[in-house]
């Protein structure tokens, strides 16, 4: 398969770019990690050559809490909320990438199309790489997003994740105060998940 240069969200986790880059750095990273590594679970019955992918992240996951997580002297409060943090962004994460994907083959229900057949209207031959993509394993691009957006009538903030990380969300305010532009705030709100 064709990889496909994509215009990733702020934040938009890519399972592809970890596995390259061959380490978890965070806590983030981590618990992104796990969910994908239990979406792949699920779909390596269907999908063998998922068990592969799995695999690999399953390895990393493993050199990550054994560096982290097995040394009680590694185990600070700063830790344990980062920890937190990163799982409340994945759970958000996960709840929206289901809304999209109840959406999404609502969507294709009624245009009786079943979602192997919309892959190709999309440019993905591959059944299991449509999967990861309806899953959140795999961003959808940009294209993708447009397309699904015009073709099946969703407006795109339902369609494409809006949450940034607080770390970003603080560079943000201070750049602003910085700035000196009273008129300019950010609405942190605005920038989570609804």
């Amino acid at each position: 398969m064709a990889t496909i240069k994509k215009m990733d969200m702020i934040d938009e986790f890519s399972i592809d770019e970890l596995l390259e880059k061959g380490v978890i750095a965070n806590e983030l990273e981590l618990e992104n990690a796990a969910l994908v590594e239990r979406q792949l679970r699920t779909m390596a019955k269907e999908f063998p050559e998922a068990q592969i992918k799995r695999s690999r992240i399953r390895e990393l996951i493993i050199a990550y809490e054994s560096k982290h997580w097995s040394k009680r002297a590694n185990i600070t409060e700063a830790r344990i909320t980062e920890s937190d943090k990163a799982e409340e962004a994945v759970q958000s994460k996960l709840e929206f990438i289901e809304l999209r994907k109840n959406l999404i083959k609502s969507k294709l229900k009624n245009l009786e199309l079943n979602q192997q057949e919309f892959g190709k209207i999309l440019g993905h031959e591959s059944k299991s790489y449509m999967s990861e993509l309806m899953n959140g394993i795999v961003a959808f691009t940009l294209k993708d997003l447009v397309v699904i957006s015009k073709l099946l009538k969703i407006d795109l903030d339902r369609l494409v994740p809006a949450q940034i990380s607080e770390e970003d969300k603080t560079n943000i305010e201070k750049s602003i105060k910085k700035l000196g532009k009273p008129q300019l705030r950010l609405n942190r709100k605005d920038f989570a998940f609804a």
